[in-house]
């Protein structure tokens, strides 16, 4: 073998050896990129989880601390679970329809139950007109009312009765409001704050955001009935529950 075809072998084998340890740190860069995007998708959803947590917070803050056009103090101290949907989107021109994604927990012998993220998709605004956000507070009230939402789907006016809640610092004596409804539900919108009724919205748990804030797909049920803890971060939300009603 000539001197030449020797350094073109030797040549073939650096090229050879150079892109084989390339293409290694190649293959371990591209994994680190994916391992970094991966990550950081998680926390900027679960950033977005923290934040539903905080608008929750201050929505219900905000209605109760209203001078007499609240939720009745009788009513909400009665709740069996509390749900709220900052900024539900609404169809316009009063088509019906709307989706927005919430927030619930319920009471349990050892207090409220860590947060349980949810979507809502559907219902009846017929007095709204125009396509506009607004908060909605959803009381759930007895015991049919809560195997629905444990059930992490059902559709309110269908597998479980709604109707627009009682709005005032005392609930009417005359009213019904403890036999009329599984489900009582709230509207604020522009600042208005009244009764709604959410007929046809259907409630689903929302996976997506459940593993982003846990780290890990929980069951609805396993969340509202107390058997996870919760993360430091739903405190806002936990002592704001526990504030305006009561453990």
């Amino acid at each position: 073998m000539s001197p030449c075809a020797v350094g073109r072998s030797y040549d073939g084998r650096a090229v050879q050896l150079e892109f084989g340890l390339e293409g290694k740190y190649m293959k371990k860069i591209v994994i680190a990129l994916v391992v970094l995007l991966s990550t950081t998708a998680a926390m900027a959803g679960r950033g977005d989880d923290v934040d539903r947590l905080q608008s929750g917070a201050t929505v219900i803050k905000e209605i109760m601390s209203a001078p007499d056009s609240g939720v009745p103090e009788e009513v909400i101290n009665n709740a069996k679970c509390i749900a709220v949907i900052p900024s539900m989107l609404k169809a316009a021109f009063g088509v019906g329809g709307a989706y927005g994604k919430g927030v619930a927990s319920c009471r349990t012998p050892k207090g409220w139950s860590a947060p349980a993220f949810f979507s809502v998709r559907g219902g009846s605004f017929g007095f709204q007109i125009g396509g506009q956000a607004a908060d909605i507070v959803m009381l759930i009230m007895n015991d049919a009312g809560m195997s629905n939402l444990l059930a992490s789907k059902f559709k309110l006016g269908a597998d479980a009765s709604v109707a627009a809640g009682p709005v005032g610092r005392h609930a009417d004596a005359s009213t019904d409001w403890k036999m009329r409804a599984q489900v009582l539900t709230y509207s604020r919108t522009r600042g208005i704050f009244a009764g709604i009724s959410l007929n046809g919205a259907v409630i689903t748990e929302h996976k997506d955001d459940t593993r982003d804030f846990y780290g890990r797909m929980v069951p609805f049920r396993t969340i509202l009935l107390g058997n996870i803890a919760s993360p430091k971060e739903a405190e806002i939300w936990h002592d704001t529950l526990q504030k305006y009603a009561g453990k």
